[in-house]
C-alpha cells in the first residue's frame, strides 16, 4: 500500500508526543497506514522526522469537541494516553477521558480502537491493586464497554529508551554499585522490548472485527527487578552491583529514594513504586493467533538492553542530542522525550561572535589538533595525553592525517572524526581512556543579522558512579580548557587573512 493513498485505513494516534505515541506514527506509516496524531501542543512534534507525513491536529481526549473533530473519518483509533504524574487526580481523570473517547469513537463510526493498558496481577482484587494498575484496568474496561470493537494490550516494563519504568532501572542501576533497595526488587514481572510492543499494537490495527478483548503482552522471560539491575550492569559493561533489600521501606519511601537517585520526577516515580509491589506476568499469549511473532522475537531482555543501550554505546550524539533529520530505531531517544530520559548526560556549552567570515572560522576548526593544538592550555592537552598513555590509551602521539582537510573516520591526537558537514559542524568522539563517552562539537554559523558566530560542545555520558566522580572532578578546569578554546578560535579566526591560507598555530 502507498502512504499518500486515501483509500488506506486511517488511524488516529493520541498521545503522539509521548513515549509509545511517537515511535508508532512511523511504524504505522511504514505498514501502509495513513496517520492522524492528536496532540494538545502539535509545534512539539515539528521535529520529528515523519511530521511531513502525518497530519497533525490539536486536540485533548478530555475535551469531547476537539476529540469528536480528531475521530472523522477514522478506521483505527489508539488510546495511548493516561493522566500519571499529573496528580492526586489521575484516576479520575484517566476514566473520564476514556468515557468520552469511546464515545466520540462510537458516534463516528470507528472500526476499532487499540489501547496500551497495564498487566495486572493474577488473583488480586481490582481494589488491592496500587492506583496506577487500577486505573489502567478501569481504562481498559470502559473501552471495552464502549460499543467499538476494543485491543487492549496489557503489558508490564517496556525496555527502551525514555520508558519510565526502563529509565528507572537505568540510573538506579548506573548511580549506584551498592544499592539499599526497598523489598520489590524481589517481586517478578515480564518485561518486553519496545519493538515488540510497537509490533503488536500495529498488528492490533487489522484484528478481525469479533475480537473485543484484552491481551496480555510480554518479552520470553519472568525476572525479578534484582535480576533485571544485575543484567543490565552486565550489558552496559558496569561491575557486578551489590543490592540489598530492606522491607521496611514503604511505597512512599520508595519514591523518596528513586527521586534522590533519579531525575524521574516524583510525581511519576510514586505510583510506578507503588505498582512494584505487585508480580505481573503474563497468564495467557493469545495474541500470538492474531499477531505471530517473526523468528527472534519477541526479543530477549539482554537484546531489548542493547538495542536501548545502542545510541549511547556507538554514536549517540546524532540521534539523542543534536537534531537529526533521519528516523532512529524505536529503541531510540526522540525529541519529545523528557528531559530525565535518554541517561545522564553532561554539557559543556560555549559561544563567541567571530569577527571573521563563517569561511575562515570553518578554517581554524578543520584545522585544529597535530600541529596546531587545541587552542587552550597546552600543557593541560599534553597532561591528559600523557595520563592516557599510562592508561594505556593512544595520548595525544597520532596527530592528524592531512593539515588541512578532515574527513569522517580520521583519527586526530585522541580523538575521531565521527561527522563532518564542511563549512558547518565538525564531531569529534573521544578515543581516550574514561569512564563514559565524550564528544566535541564545534559549529561555524552565520547569524540572522549577518555575523559569524562559534559554538561549541563538550559532551559526556557517564558510565557507572565511577563516570559521574570524573566529571565534577574536572568540570572547575571547563572555563579554562574549554572557554579558553572557544576565545582563542574565535581570535585566530580573526586574524587570518583572506584567501585560503592555513589556519596558524594556537595562542
Amino acid at each position: 500500500m502507498r502512504e499518500d493513498d486515501e483509500r488506506n485505513p486511517l488511524c488516529l494516534v493520541t498521545g503522539a508526543t509521548g513515549y509509545i505515541g511517537g515511535r508508532l506514527v512511523p511504524e504505522l506509516l511504514a505498514a501502509g497506514y495513513r496517520v492522524r496524531a492528536l496532540a494538545r501542543s502539535p509545534a512539539a512534534l515539528r521535529d520529528h522526522p515523519w511530521a511531513g507525513r502525518a497530519e497533525v491536529v490539536r486536540g485533548d481526549v478530555t475535551d469531547a469537541a476537539s476529540t469528536r473533530a480528531a475521530m472523522r473519518d477514522v478506521d483505527v483509533a489508539y488510546y495511548l494516553v493516561h493522566a500519571l504524574g499529573g496528580g492526586s487526580g489521575f484516576e479520575r481523570t484517566d476514566r473520564e477521558a476514556a468515557r468520552i473517547f469511546g464515545e466520540e469513537a462510537r458516534a463516528a463510526g470507528v472500526r476499532r480502537i487499540v489501547y496500551l493498558g497495564g498487566l495486572t496481577p493474577q488473583g488480586v482484587p481490582q481494589e488491592e491493586l496500587s492506583p496506577h494498575l487500577r486505573s489502567r484496568a478501569e481504562v481498559g474496561g470502559i473501552l471495552l464497554r464502549s460499543g467499538v470493537p476494543t485491543a487492549v494490550l496489557c503489558a508490564a516494563v517496556v525496555i527502551g529508551s525514555g520508558s519510565a519504568s526502563f529509565e528507572m532501572l537505568r540510573y538506579l542501576t548506573e548511580r549506584l554499585p551498592v544499592m539499599v533497595t526497598p523489598s520489590w526488587v524481589g517481586t517478578r514481572v515480564q518485561p518486553i522490548a519496545v519493538r515488540d510492543v510497537l509490533r503488536y499494537l500495529v498488528g492490533g490495527a487489522d484484528l478481525p472485527d469479533e475480537v473485543n478483548r484484552a491481551f496480555d503482552i510480554g518479552g520470553p522471560e519472568r525476572l525479578t527487578y534484582r535480576e533485571m539491575m544485575h543484567r543490565y550492569a552486565l550489558v552496559a559493561g558496569l561491575p557486578h552491583r551489590l543490592v540489598l533489600p530492606v522491607p521496611m521501606l514503604t511505597p512512599g519511601l520508595s519514591s523518596l529514594w528513586i527521586g534522590m537517585v533519579t531525575p524521574v520526577p516524583r510525581t511519576i516515580a510514586r505510583p510506578l513504586a507503588e505498582s512494584l509491589r505487585h508480580e505481573v506476568v503474563c497468564r495467557e499469549n493469545d495474541i500470538e493467533r492474531y499477531v505471530p511473532s517473526p523468528p527472534g522475537h519477541p526479543l530477549s531482555f539482554d537484546t531489548a538492553l542493547a538495542y536501548a543501550l545502542r545510541r549511547v554505546r556507538e554514536a549517540g550524539v546524532t540521534t539523542r542530542w543534536s537534531s537529526a533529520s533521519t528516523p532512529g530505531a524505536p529503541s531510540d531517544p526522540l525529541p519529545t522525550d523528557p528531559g530525565w530520559a535518554g541517561g545522564s548526560l553532561y554539557t559543556d556549552r560555549r559561544e563567541r561572535t567571530v569577527d571573521a567570515s563563517p569561511a575562515a572560522l570553518w578554517r581554524v576548526i578543520e584545522g585544529i589538533g597535530g600541529d596546531n593544538g587545541w587552542y587552550s592550555f597546552p600543557l593541560a592537552w599534553a597532561v591528559r595525553g600523557w595520563l592516557d598513555r599510562l592508561a594505556g590509551g593512544v595520548g595525544l602521539r597520532r596527530g592528524r592525517r592531512d593539515a588541512a582537510r578532515l574527513r569522517v573516520g580520521d583519527s586526530l591526537d585522541f580523538w575521531r572524526v565521527e561527522e563532518i558537514e564542511p563549512g558547518r559542524l565538525l564531531r569529534l568522539r573521544a578515543e581516550m581512556k574514561l569512564p563514559g563517552l565524550a564528544w566535541l562539537e564545534m559549529y561555524a554559523e552565520q547569524t540572522p543579522d549577518g555575523r559569524t558566530r562559534y559554538r561549541q560542545r563538550a559532551l559526556f555520558h557517564p558510565r557507572g558512579l565511577l563516570g559521574h566522580a570524573y566529571w565534577w572532578s574536572v568540570s572547575p578546569f571547563h572555563a579554562v580548557v574549554f572557554g579558553g578554546m572557544a576565545r582563542n578560535i574565535a581570535r585566530t579566526a580573526a586574524r587570518l587573512p583572506a584567501g585560503p591560507q592555513q589556519p596558524g598555530h594556537p595562542v
